[in-house]
């Protein structure tokens, strides 16, 4: 494997350099999305996929971007393409962009694709799809930060389904157990909080300094206020959320659409 380049000119330079290489433009797209140049890296896995139509690691990543920009449903056809396209496909590690502190992906092909299209459903409010999509991604996890992730927005989908005692036995089946994590600690103290084991992510909710992290526990929270039938807390929550900075983080998406959904007539 060659080396993953470090910021977004070195990844133009290798794509540049040998424009043939699927690496390479993956590589560039990536870098373009981090530097929320969202346009340019649809642009650029769409040349991709030009000579490689079924790419499913081209698809799941433009897919990702156009979930960025709000635009649903061109995002959930690359995804279902992309998670059509895994059948017989061995699963393989996804290098990360933005490594955690342990330098260890915790992400593979296969749990991404269904990590997205399930969230892309949630955003699409296709909460049966989104469960069955967080249900796939949750077989194919080989760690724990994928299982508590894909365990706490199937436990969403859940909700919106009505099917809320069994959203807490999913919260409850992850919050009792110890967790081996390296990433997905906001997860899992929203699934306790969900199980009702601990009250953690309130706590860390105050005391987070993070974009991301604040916007996924924020939106958990939310969503906690909902399942426990207070609505009108659920909402303060998420106009709280919502009137900070804007973000593309997944948590501050899923609020827009939660909102919307709350405030539609009955």
């Amino acid at each position: 494997m060659q080396p993953i380049p470090s910021d977004l000119a070195a990844a133009e330079a290798r794509w540049r350099a040998a424009p043939g290489d699927l690496d390479a433009l993956v590589w560039y797209g990536r870098r373009l999305g981090y530097a929320a140049r969202f346009e340019e890296a649809i642009a650029v896995f769409g040349e991709g996929l030009r000579s490689h139509p079924d790419d499913p690691e081209l698809l799941r990543h433009r897919g990702h971007r156009y979930l960025s920009l709000r635009r649903f449903e061109e995002a959930r056809a690359d995804l279902e393409r992309a998670a059509g396209a895994l059948e017989g496909l061995p699963d393989r590690i996804e290098p990360d962009g933005a490594p955690n502190e342990f330098g260890i992906p915790r992400g593979t092909l296969h749990t991404n694709v269904w990590y997205h299209l399930g969230l892309d459903c949630h955003c699409l409010r296709l909460d049966e799809r989104a469960a069955q999509a967080f249900a796939q991604c949750l077989a194919a996890a080989t760690n724990d930060d994928f299982r508590a992730a894909a365990a706490y927005w199937r436990a969403l989908a859940l909700f919106h389904l009505g099917r809320s005692d069994d959203a807490r036995a999913l919260a409850a089946l992850f919050a009792g157990r110890e967790l081996e994590l390296m990433e997905s600690f906001d997860y899992a103290e929203l699934l306790r909080l969900w199980a009702g084991t601990s009250t953690r992510a309130l706590e860390a909710l105050a005391e987070t300094g993070s974009t991301l992290s604040s916007a996924t526990l924020s939106y958990g929270v939310a969503m906690w206020h909902r399942l426990e039938g207070r609505d009108a807390a659920a909402r303060a929550q998420l106009e709280t959320l919502l009137a900070g900075p804007p973000s593309n983080a997944f948590g501050r998406i899923a609020a827009e659409v939660e909102l919307a959904r709350m405030l539609e007539p009955r």
